[in-house]
């Protein structure tokens, strides 16, 4: 159907169809990566899962001592819960995996979405549609916001799955929050990569991944040294660490305020940078 066939039909006029192109576009062109990075990352958690009965009575004999590694074992949050357990194994070692595969992923997809036409040389692309510059960016970050909400939905799914396939009993509230939050920093980070896209002319895929990177490193740093234990309201890998949420039992408001008023900055910054900037 083409735009002028949807207007006969009364439903979206031309300029409708040629943003929602927009959308369809970004989400068909990063289908292939997200693809890569889900069953990647999620198949190794999934795997793990899996191989839980199998390793189960070997943890059961190290678990006091990875309790016992000092800064390691608190940095991991080993301290708090044993991997002898179904759900201090989850928490203690396949969600941290998770998390920081989903963070580099939305850092990746972030920190493209906007240089990329510039430095690939499809400006004109953007040119030709009757939609303005505000609009674009909406569907773009839109499109990053989808993927990054299909990482985590369909994830979590597979994780539960696991779970009731091992016939392990893991709560459900600590996944949902879990869930939740590992969201919210994906879209952060996201969001970050997002401005700093905003900014350049050339692929910053190097500068996103290093941004997640810092951030998953300046988590495990704040937790063992008190000098810079303030950095946790800085890295959104805090306020999403299962270790928390499977002893807390409640989701973190407070950084996830500090996180939505980043995310609100970014893309604040993002916007007006890319309505002031000469695209060629």
């Amino acid at each position: 159907m083409t735009p002028k066939d949807v207007t006969k039909a009364g439903h979206w006029d031309e300029r409708q169809v040629e943003t929602m192109v927009l959308y369809s576009h970004e989400m068909k062109q990063n289908l292939k990566g997200f693809l890569i990075w889900f069953l990647v990352i999620v198949g190794m958690c999934f795997g793990c899962i899996l191989l839980y009965s199998s390793v189960e009575a070997s943890l059961s004999d190290m678990g006091d001592i990875f309790s016992q590694m000092g800064a390691m074992s608190k940095a991991f949050g080993m301290d708090r819960l044993s991997v002898a357990t179904m759900g201090g194994y989850f928490a203690t070692e396949i969600a941290m995996l998770h998390a920081l595969g989903g963070g580099m992923f939305a850092a990746i997809l972030g920190s493209n979405l906007l240089s990329k036409e510039e430095f690939g040389h499809t400006i004109e692309f953007l040119a030709v549609l009757p939609a303005s510059r505000g609009k674009i960016l909406a569907q773009k970050y839109l499109s990053m916001i989808t993927y990054c909400i299909l990482f985590q939905v369909i994830g979590t799914l597979c994780y539960a799955g696991g779970f009731a396939i091992m016939d392990e009993k893991v709560s459900a509230e600590h996944l949902l929050i879990m869930g939740a939050s590992q969201l919210l920093m994906m879209v952060e980070v996201g969001s970050i990569c997002f401005c700093i896209s905003a900014f350049s002319r050339k692929n910053r895929m190097g500068i996103g991944l290093g941004v997640a990177m810092i951030f998953f490193a300046m988590d495990v740093m704040c937790r063992v040294v008190p000098a810079i234990e303030d950095f946790k309201y800085v890295t959104p890998f805090y306020y999403c660490n299962a270790t928390d949420i499977f002893t807390e039992e409640a989701f973190p408001t407070g950084s996830a305020a500090i996180a939505v008023f980043v995310i609100l900055i970014s893309l604040g910054l993002a916007g007006f940078q890319y309505h002031r900037k000469d695209l060629q």
